[in-house]
């Protein structure tokens, strides 16, 4: 071993000397060199750091730079990342993207570009004319459909979702606001009244009721008592004469 080469290092190095940091790493970890300045130090890391991709050998594993538009890549030609004013399409980094395709701008990727797309018309709706369906003879109905799907910023916008058309009905008079509630009420208050009517009507006779016992108490009372008529089978009993 060279003088300068020890083997008793840190931070995942097999192998590192005092002038160029790490040598070889141990198992499984990835040398890399980092620049200092003017100089260059090999450390050990468990994974690549961004712009560079690992590449595994027998006797050593590395970190290798990938191109210089891509920020991450899984290998040098194929790119998983671009830097900023690249946008990715299939593992490149493009300043424009290829035609039938557009440029998103949060993920920085070529994507399809997607048109709307819409629901079925519902059916025409009642034939109205200032929100009500009766008093008048020319109208309007409408039907609606939703949005399936919004577009991109390139696709097809999407087209009205309402529709509109004049409509012909047989005239017929609109029932006046609050008739059946005044109805109701009139009812209600006929059931009242000929309930209080009975009502009055048994209160009186009861108290026409309670006036003749009254009545007839108060002449039992001014009437003389009549004398008990006498016993005629006593009156006419034989008298005895024997004294």
């Amino acid at each position: 071993v060279h003088p300068n080469v020890s083997q008793g290092c840190q931070g995942g190095c097999a192998t590192c000397s005092d002038y160029n940091g790490c040598l070889s790493c141990k198992p499984r970890l990835f040398f890399v060199l980092e620049r200092i300045g003017m100089k260059q130090i090999g450390v050990c890391l468990s994974s690549c750091p961004s712009g560079y991709y690992g590449t595994r050998y027998p006797d050593i594993n590395k970190c290798a730079k990938c191109k210089a538009d891509c920020d991450t890549c899984f290998t040098r030609n194929f790119c998983t990342k671009c830097k900023s004013g690249f946008y990715l399409y299939s593992g490149k980094c493009l300043e424009r993207c290829p035609d039938g395709l557009e440029a998103n701008n949060h993920t920085m990727e070529c994507t399809s570009i997607v048109h709307c797309e819409t629901s079925e018309w519902s059916p025409w709706s009642p034939c109205m004319k200032k929100g009500k369906t009766c008093g008048f003879k020319r109208g309007n109905e409408v039907r609606v459909r939703e949005i399936v799907q919004h577009p991109s910023a390139r696709g097809n916008t999407c087209p009205a979702t309402t529709e509109s058309r004049k409509c012909i009905v047989q005239r017929k008079r609109c029932q006046k606001e609050g008739k059946g509630k005044k109805n109701r009420e009139e009812k209600r208050k006929k059931s009242n009244k000929d309930e209080s009517k009975e009502t009055r009507q048994e209160s009186k006779g009861r108290a026409a009721r309670r006036q003749n016992r009254e009545q007839r108490e108060n002449n039992n009372k001014t009437q003389p008592k009549k004398r008990k008529a006498p016993n005629k089978e006593q009156d006419l009993a034989p008298v005895d004469t024997a004294h």
